[in-house]
């Protein structure tokens, strides 16, 4: 009998996973994963176990700054996860086998506020610098407004991208048409890959605080709709463009947040298409779960559901608020790992 990874991947999904961890990722690559992606949180969660004292000591009698260790660290986690993905890079000839490596959140940090064009400059600067020699490697860059006017140089250089923090059909549609016009750049479009980042449970946490109204059989399924209506926009636009390879959804804060769900809700509601990123937790309890998972991402609610949802969801509203939380979210966890590593100097020292 087939696991239930196995039948998701079966069902036609790619899994990657949320996490770089070198024994997570063969642990998971042997489950069927594909791909994997990093932030942050990820790097300072490794940092934690002690397992890179080493590496990080390393570093510092180079004479490396904290903020440079932690880019090192980063650059050396991706690089060991994108061997293991390799294979499957070759095999599918560019359209799979990636790891992401997010570039510097604070960047968008509010309390440095850093001029949008500036930004917008680091960003295609760094996109470049830490793709530069890497086939499988994806660059994440923020869907924010200064995110998104860097990615049409970004595409054009040759970058595959990663398009992080989508919460609405306005930021996809504009990540979207700035990588597609640098894309037609290029001299030509054989390598040409992009994913689009939509995140999912963030917007259910958001609905039960700020849209209390929604029914019962409502609330909890907006970030799946949500979800859903922008892959239908995704499959209907590169219909007919051409590329050979594909452009997709990666399905993205898979893990529920509500105690009262199911852990595969999400996993399960996207089955059948594009990618899932899924945290490790997720996964293994999947697998505990012994379920057979077949595609519903085509399937949607019922039309009275749709309807509600349509009537009582402002998703101006919900992209203004969650690309506020979004962005403090990206700009703390890169601080905190700072700390960290500033701490583990100190404690490496003393040895």
């Amino acid at each position: 009998m087939p696991s239930p990874l196995q039948t998701l991947i079966a069902a036609g999904t790619k899994v990657w996973l949320d996490s770089i961890d070198p024994d997570l990722v063969k642990r998971n690559r042997a489950l069927g994963a594909t791909g994997a992606t990093s932030n942050p949180i990820i790097i300072a969660d490794l940092i934690k176990t002690g397992r890179f004292d080493d590496s990080l000591a390393r570093f510092m009698r180079d004479g490396l700054s904290d903020a440079d260790i932690a880019w090192q660290l980063t650059d050396m986690l991706v690089r060991q996860a994108q061997q293991v993905f390799a294979p499957v890079w070759k095999d599918t000839k560019g359209d799979d086998g990636y790891v992401s490596f997010e570039l510097d959140p604070l960047l968008e940090d509010p309390a440095l506020n850093i001029p949008p064009g500036e930004r917008t400059r680091q960003y295609i600067s760094l996109a470049k610098k830490w793709s530069a020699g890497h086939t499988n490697r994806m660059i994440k860059i923020p869907a924010t407004p200064a995110g998104l006017d860097a990615l049409e140089e970004i595409a054009a250089a040759g970058v595959t991208i990663n398009v992080t923090l989508i919460f609405s059909r306005r930021q996809y549609t504009a990540a979207r048409d700035g990588i597609w016009r640098g894309a037609q750049r290029r001299p030509a479009l054989n390598s040409f890959k992009s994913v689009y980042s939509i995140f999912v449970s963030r917007v259910d946490v958001y609905t039960e605080q700020h849209v209390p109204q929604l029914s019962p059989q409502a609330q909890g399924l907006v970030g799946i709709v949500n979800a859903k209506k922008i892959w239908h926009m995704n499959q209907a636009f590169w219909a007919d463009k051409k590329v050979p390879l594909h452009q997709e959804m990666i399905f993205a804060s898979t893990g529920t947040k509500n105690p009262s769900d199911p852990p595969w809700k999400y996993v399960e509601a996207f089955a059948g298409s594009d990618i899932e990123t899924n945290p490790p937790k997720t996964n293994d309890l999947i697998e505990a779960s012994g379920r057979t998972i077949t595609r519903q991402v085509d399937r949607m609610p019922a039309a009275p559901i749709l309807e509600e949802i349509d009537r009582l969801v402002d998703e101006r509203k919900m992209e203004e608020v969650l690309m506020a939380e979004g962005v403090k979210k990206f700009a703390d966890p890169q601080k905190a790992l700072l700390a960290l590593i500033a701490d583990k100097r100190k404690a490496l020292a003393k040895k």
